[in-house]
């Protein structure tokens, strides 16, 4: 409960602590530092719908990308008491200055809301819930942004990357709309640069039958796109050198006839070197077998060739659909200082 009460204050700055001064030497990280090497990871989940307390944001940290440390006592770092009170599916993003954090997430409560699923995805939040950081370790206060076209069902596993283009952020979740009596999922879209104003949605991606849970990540000026198909149960991936058009499939992708798998998350665990290719992991959810995130690793990611990796080993079960955040070693060891010392805030509160 101490812990609990410390993700509830995490919007405080370590100003508010006393802390901001003898921390310092932490408190920058260039970007030449983030690009030359990775430092550990951050992974943003949730722990299913158990009770009102498992659908709310927590955090694990990692050096190896591999073996896995709860922070905040295994309580959750960031809680909503706004909209439906829950938070599924968070997503971490990087500003590209490198200068602050946004964590995006589904509005959702399926406990508080009796399990009902056709609820959830006919007659539920057109938000999404934002928290934003400069730091990881101090937290915004979180706010409810709608995003979603007025008849939409719902704003599921929103996510977001940086439009070269456009010079904003396009966000990107999964909606049912009563256009056609919510017949299926597309994913929709839309741009924001301060994840506080957003334009007008538009349908980003439409296939012939429910898609949902799209990622996207962008590797020597190409982007790929990993989504999962309703109708084979299946994950899909494509390429395209523009985030708005000219995506093509990913022909001799080898996991797609794995069935049974979604909520597929990347990032990289080896940075390039020498001209090669970042090495990637890729985290499938096996949902219908029960059996949480599956691993699966390429050395090149143009080439859709992955192969099963080394497990990961976890503080808790379930993990649920969440994000890996690549870390810088400034990063990595601010956070695991905040948590040595309790010193997360929300809103300038400490938990």
């Amino acid at each position: 409960m101490k812990k609990l009460i410390l993700a509830m204050l995490i919007g405080s700055s370590c100003l508010t602590l006393g802390c901001a001064q003898t921390e310092s030497n932490l408190a920058a990280v260039t970007a030449s530092e983030q690009q030359q090497e990775v430092g550990g990871y951050l992974f943003a989940t949730f722990r299913g719908e158990a009770t009102p307390m498992t659908e709310q944001v927590y955090f694990m940290l990692s050096q190896d990308g591999k073996n896995w440390q709860a922070l905040n006592d295994s309580d959750p770092v960031l809680v909503s008491q706004l909209g439906d009170k829950g938070v599924r599916d968070p997503f971490l993003i990087r500003s590209p200055d490198n200068d602050k954090f946004f964590l995006i997430a589904t509005d959702l409560s399926i406990n508080l809301t009796n399990h009902d699923w056709g609820r959830a995805s006919t007659n539920a939040s057109q938000s999404l819930m934002v928290w934003e950081s400069t730091d990881l370790v101090n937290w915004s206060e979180p706010r409810l942004v709608k995003v979603a076209p007025d008849n939409a069902g719902c704003v599921w596993a929103p996510e977001a990357i940086w439009d070269e283009e456009k010079q904003a952020y396009m966000a990107f979740w999964a909606s049912q709309t009563a256009d056609d009596n919510f017949s299926k999922f597309r994913i929709w879209a839309a741009h924001t640069k301060d994840f506080k104003t957003f334009s007008e949605p538009f349908v980003y991606i439409e296939k012939p039958t429910t898609v949902i849970d799209t990622t996207i990540v962008r590797e020597n000026g190409s982007y790929y796109r990993f989504t999962k198909d309703e109708k084979h149960k299946a994950i899909t991936m494509e390429k395209s050198d523009k985030l708005m058009s000219g995506w093509q499939d990913v022909s001799n992708f080898s996991l797609a006839k794995l069935k049974g798998y979604e909520g597929p998350a990347a990032f990289t665990y080896q940075k390039a070197q020498d001209g090669q290719s970042d090495k990637w992991t890729l985290l499938l959810d096996y949902y219908s077998q029960a059996k949480g995130y599956q691993i699966f690793e390429t050395d090149n990611l143009a080439s859709g060739q992955f192969t099963p990796g080394e497990a990961m080993t976890f503080p808790f079960h379930p993990v649920r659909h969440g994000t890996v955040l690549s870390l810088s070693k400034t990063e990595f060891a601010r956070l695991k200082q905040a948590n040595n010392k309790a010193v997360f805030t929300v809103g300038n509160k400490a938990l």
